[in-house]
């Protein structure tokens, strides 16, 4: 816990590259696990494969870059030029006057077409990341782009399964009792109107935001503002 911004990012990427996960993917279930699915619209595309430039395309982009993250609840540090697949990000959760670093790491890139239960069709593209030691919360949560091929329509889409991790601190602990889950929702929600917007500024011309280098190397600071 801290009340200013982690003095030195490069050393907490060091460190977390070391940590394990702080669950077992295999127990998932039961009492004090939170199973949720949240989807924002994004915009329409003509039917078939994503419009160059599109809505798809744009959303695709800022979720890479972790743009989406709302700066006022969540920021992460990660290496840029690293893979997408075992990138380990430093998380930055905000509450009130207080940050929270969390480790995570992304574990899967999803990016394949999949039939709906309506019979439409839909591509899909996005990652996951699982959380690691220390971390305030143990789960999964999946961020995806997703566009059905019959209708056009985009939507982001939030997928997690979570749990409150073991703390400690028993000021920490009683906060996250209380705060946790009011924030996580939040977050949920923040993340998905700021990426329609940002989406939508964009397709009306506005700069596309890149997350910003802090150094040392290819560190970079995200979301933008």
């Amino acid at each position: 816990m801290r009340i200013t911004a982690h003095p030195a990012p490069d050393r907490g990427l060091r460190e977390i590259a070391a940590y394990d996960l702080n669950y077992d993917p295999a127990e998932t279930d039961g009492t004090g696990w939170h199973h949720d699915r949240v989807r924002h619209l994004l915009g329409d595309e003509d039917p078939g494969e994503p419009v160059p430039g599109g809505p798809f395309e744009i959303a695709r982009g800022l979720v890479h870059d972790y743009e989406f993250a709302e700066p006022a609840i969540m920021h992460a540090y990660f290496h840029a030029d690293a893979p997408l697949v075992g990138r380990d990000m430093l998380l930055e959760g905000r509450f009130l006057f207080l940050r929270f670093p969390m480790g995570v790491r992304v574990d899967v890139e999803v990016d394949e077409v999949r039939d709906r239960a309506d019979g439409t069709r839909e591509r899909s593209w996005g990652w996951s990341y699982r959380t690691l030691e220390h971390h305030l919360e143990r789960g999964r949560l999946v961020y995806e782009v997703v566009k059905n091929l019959d209708t056009g329509r985009v939507e982001f889409v939030i997928t997690g399964v979570s749990s409150r991790a073991s703390i400690t601190n028993p000021v920490i602990a009683l906060g996250f009792g209380v705060f946790g889950r009011v924030t996580q929702k939040r977050f949920y929600r923040a993340a998905g109107h700021r990426l329609a917007r940002l989406v939508a500024a964009i397709s009306r011309g506005a700069e596309r935001p890149v997350p910003r280098r802090i150094g040392p190397g290819d560190i970079v600071l995200a979301p933008t503002g």
